[in-house]
């Protein structure tokens, strides 16, 4: 069996990847990175470490790779079973071509046995846009092929992978908790059978939840954390004052989601405590800089800030939390960062009312005014 990864970043190696060579897959690295490839294809395996209130170290092995733009990954996808992502959202348009490429050669080659490929990014139905990206390149005829036998199911990952150097570049530090929620009925073919993958029928509930849960509370915390000086997640969320605001706007989030997709209020309420308890871990060493990247995609309307607000107001719900953490993001600043400096760029050119009115699609002035006075009064916190 034959499994691809796009991506042999510290999220490819240290999560999907080894779900994949763990369930027996022979799991082949694709990247642009050729020291990462070549040091792949001469350790033939690498170590994650698991560093949590329980420690341990899980060697994955039966692993090769190939540079992604090269011709030698057509023949890996002509033969592979599943395709996986953790490329980033903006790079899956990039891979487009190359998968599309492959997908010609399995139809020209007569290849009717289904291949799967999930977009394991933090973003809602990646799979579906890398394949609306794919079909660009694939012709009316080709289309019908992939139709009958490539399935695109959409999927929500959770675990936090931090970028820690090691002796080994291919070692990665993770913790304990994962999951994959994978959308059932999307499949082509039998369903593999892989351990860590949960099979669901309510994908979005699912994609919402962590949405609003794990990467709201992530992302509030790194930026009121960044405000007041701190480099880690756990130092920031050991703050009582960041602590409040970050559990009281998952909190916010979460009740939206509990009118939104009827779920146990009680149930969610634990699973909240269950996130915000994983920011704590004080083995991770998870950088805010890390965490608050890419703040313009982050206050979009469909990502991590908006649509919790946005949700929450539209059950007429307290947003008060969620405005400060927006009012945080707001004020992220990182020379090394290009949307940092995009936004900084568009606040100091319209003012934070016509830029988050254009960032974030809102034109609710009421709205926008309120976050205009959390932008002000999180720097009181």
């Amino acid at each position: 069996m034959k499994a691809i990864q796009f991506g042999a970043g510290n999220i490819g190696r240290g999560f999907i990847g080894a779900l994949l060579s763990k369930a027996g897959y022979n799991v082949v690295f694709a990247d642009v990175n050729k020291e990462i490839i070549d040091k792949i294809n001469v350790d033939k395996k690498y170590t994650i470490h698991v560093m949590d209130v329980e420690c341990e170290e899980i060697v994955v092995e039966n692993i090769s790779g190939v540079i992604s733009i090269n011709n030698e990954i057509l023949e890996e996808i002509k033969e592979a079973e599943i395709i996986t992502t953790a490329v980033g959202l903006v790079v899956l348009p990039r891979i487009a071509p190359t998968i599309a490429r492959g997908i010609k050669l399995r139809k020209e080659a007569g290849i009717k046995t289904p291949l799967n490929i999930i977009a394991c990014e933090n973003a809602i139905k990646a799979s579906s846009q890398l394949k609306a990206e794919v079909e660009k390149y694939l012709d009316e005829g080709e289309i019908v092929y992939l139709e009958e036998f490539v399935g695109f199911p959409d999927c929500s990952v959770d675990r936090i992978v931090p970028p820690v150097k090691s002796e080994n570049i291919l070692d990665v530090v993770v913790e304990k908790f994962h999951e994959w929620n994978v959308e059932e009925k999307a499949f082509k073919g039998t369903i593999p059978e892989i351990e860590g993958m949960n099979l669901a029928d309510n994908l979005m509930a699912y994609i919402e939840r962590k949405l609003f849960t794990l990467n709201t509370g992530h992302a509030i915390t790194a930026y009121i954390g960044n405000l007041k000086g701190y480099n880690t997640i756990d130092e920031s969320i050991a703050d009582e004052k960041i602590y409040n605001i970050v559990k009281k706007a998952m909190t916010e989030s979460g009740m939206g989601l509990v009118e939104k997709h009827k779920f146990d209020k009680e149930v969610h309420l634990k699973y909240i405590d269950k996130i915000i308890g994983r920011f704590k871990n004080p083995y991770l060493k998870d950088d805010v800089s890390r965490v608050g990247r890419e703040p313009l995609r982050k206050l979009s309307e469909n990502d991590r800030l908006i649509k919790p607000l946005m949700t929450a107001r539209g059950f007429n719900l307290n947003v008060d939390n969620l405005l400060l953490g927006i009012g945080a993001a707001l004020h992220y600043k990182n020379g090394e960062e290009p949307q940092s400096t995009k936004l900084q760029e568009l606040i100091d050119e319209k003012g934070i009312k016509d830029a988050v009115a254009e960032i974030a699609n809102i034109n609710d002035n009421d709205l926008l005014e309120r976050i205009e006075k959390a932008y002000t009064d999180i720097l009181e916190v």
